[in-house]
């Protein structure tokens, strides 16, 4: 079976979303009627976009019918959005109440779904009244936006550069360590804690080891006492030295826990690679967006005194007294920006719950318990405000100094 990108098409009764069905397909696939509730079920097409593959585009009925059959209606279109991966939400400018608009577009938010509003102009001097309904939009800077009118096959290719700039196939490929090599050797540090669930791995060290071992590579665990390592216990830097200078073939990358980057910084040598596993799921998770998380971590050299810095943790885990969130960066910002102000949030939300507006920065976790969607829905959101945002592995090696920082991203950036 095709695998297909899902685009759905949402809106008010008679705002032109079988018309906008029939530009993309090109055919007359939804009979277009000035006549209320025309589409009274929801039309599917298939097709092919060039510059991104096989769709399946889906033309709903209006989110504003107001009888019984209605409210049937409504319900298929909101089983379509949970199903679609793009919300096409059209909007006729002329109207003067927008509830149904704010509601799709929540909808598509809470979903996490990636969203275009496109103005459907019925007349040309429509256009005009733009500006004033974006005002009235929930955060309109946050998503996309296409001014056409469906009915003009010249507006086709205006429609499809918009969805191929602004959106994010779900099958764009990541590749979990683009570094590994076949038949090669790979460090796991991991400096297993009080948190440290018994019986299995954390996701991403579990993940790092089944995608090296899939690429036909070897990767190889190891503990660190960190404890032990901070007090200046030769014991373990010899047993360290020990593990590493073992194999017959060097290892061509540590990948270690990020809160060991202040030891590992040294007893890592210079000639096999670093990075941290923080760093290995941020870039995943926003499906290579690593170097925005690298420049955002450049905004600690403006902080002052009262600016607020927001730690965001994409899980609830039970947290001890070294807990890296709410601990170990903490600490640092406090020794080293002393006078700002540290909010949290931990969980799956946090740009609503919180007054986003006053933070200068955001740290944030790797993001292994979220999904891509919702990372690309926080970075949107934090890009359409300015606010910049950084790793907890970016951080803490940064805390270490440029060039440690520059030596773990350095396994990224010599790939393409």
């Amino acid at each position: 079976m095709t695998e297909r990108d899902i685009i759905g098409i949402f809106g008010k009764m008679n705002s032109g979303k079988s018309s906008l069905m029939n530009l993309l397909t090109q055919q007359e696939t939804s009979i277009v009627d000035s006549t209320p509730g025309t589409t009274t079920d929801t039309k599917i097409a298939l097709a092919e976009i060039h510059g991104l593959g096989p769709v399946k585009i889906i033309d709903t009925a209006g989110f504003d019918e107001t009888e019984l059959l209605g409210e049937k209606k409504r319900k298929k279109s909101i089983a379509a959005l949970k199903e679609c991966d793009l919300v096409l939400l059209v909007i006729d400018p002329s109207t003067d109440d927008f509830e149904t608009e704010n509601l799709i577009i929540n909808e598509a938010r809470n979903l996490e779904k990636q969203l275009i509003t496109v103005f459907n102009l019925f007349k040309a001097d429509d256009r005009v009244l733009i500006r004033e309904i974006e005002s009235t939009l929930y955060k309109p800077d946050s998503y996309s936006k296409i001014v056409l009118s469906a009915v003009d096959i010249n507006d086709r290719q205006l429609l499809l550069f918009s969805i191929l700039s602004n959106y994010i196939p779900k099958n764009h490929a990541v590749e979990l360590l683009p570094f590994v090599e076949q038949e090669e050797f790979y460090i796991l540090n991991i400096p297993m804690d009080e948190e440290t669930p018994s019986g299995r791995y954390l996701r991403p060290q579990a993940m790092a080891e089944e995608y090296i071992t899939r690429k036909w590579a070897f990767p190889v665990s190891y503990r660190m006492n960190l404890a032990m390592a901070r007090m200046g216990d030769l014991s373990e830097r010899t047993r360290w030295d020990g593990f590493v200078n073992s194999f017959t073939k060097r290892p061509k990358v540590i990948i270690t826990d990020s809160q060991a980057i202040d030891i590992i910084k040294d007893w890592a040598p210079e000639d096999i690679g670093l990075t941290t596993f923080s760093i290995m799921m941020i870039n995943f998770m926003s499906r290579g967006q690593l170097p925005e998380f690298v420049n955002g971590i450049r905004s600690l050299n403006a902080l002052l005194p009262g600016d607020h810095i927001l730690i965001a943790e994409a899980c609830n885990h039970s947290r001890i007294k070294e807990d890296i969130g709410t601990v170990q960066i903490p600490k640092l910002l406090n020794k080293f920006y002393p006078g700002v102000i540290i909010d949290h949030s931990f969980g799956r939300e946090f740009f609503d719950e919180l007054d986003i507006q006053k933070c200068k920065l955001v740290i944030h976790c790797g993001g292994c318990m979220i999904s891509n969607q919702r990372m690309a829905a926080r970075l949107r959101d934090l890009n359409a405000t300015g606010i910049p945002i950084t790793n907890y592995g970016i951080f803490l090696s940064y805390m270490q100094g440029e060039e440690t920082l520059e030596r773990v991203i350095k396994p990224w950036m010599s790939r393409d």
